[in-house]
């Protein structure tokens, strides 16, 4: 590598450089497998189908940027990034942000929906021992 070239010129390196047929194959590999264990998820009843296509939508996305690296190098550029890897592990970040709060949102009206069932039950069983004093026994 020359010593005089800039920045911008090895940004540039660093985005036309192409992937390798290995870690294409591998990214292929690993989304059809993603895909093949959600359905098998659904399947067995672990996983609710209200996920499914988010997982699948995923592999799908990883499937489609290990045949057209374009779409990630052209995605690196729009977002200023360095390297294509940097661009993948930033759009992975956003999504497991993405996903975890969604289960914040699901926890917290969860967790209100325990707490106003178990003040219920309380109610109730209080209803049913106070009737239960007062009816004659026998």
């Amino acid at each position: 590598m020359d010593a005089s070239m800039s920045l911008d010129q090895l940004r540039e390196l660093f985005l036309t450089t192409e992937a390798s047929r290995a870690a294409r194959t591998i990214a292929i590999v690993g989304s059809l497998l993603l895909a093949a264990t959600v359905l098998q998820l659904v399947r067995r009843g672990s996983l609710r189908e209200e996920y499914t296509p988010i997982w699948l939508i995923v592999s799908a996305g990883i499937v489609l940027v290990s045949v057209r690296m374009d779409l990630l190098h052209a995605t690196s550029r729009l977002l200023g990034a360095w390297t294509p890897s940097s661009t993948l592990f930033f759009l992975g970040e956003l999504f497991l942000v993405a996903i975890c709060l969604n289960f914040a949102v699901r926890l917290s009206r969860t967790s209100l929906q325990l707490k106003n069932l178990s003040q219920e039950v309380a109610l109730l069983r209080s209803a049913i021992e106070e009737r239960a004093d007062r009816s004659p026994p026998g």
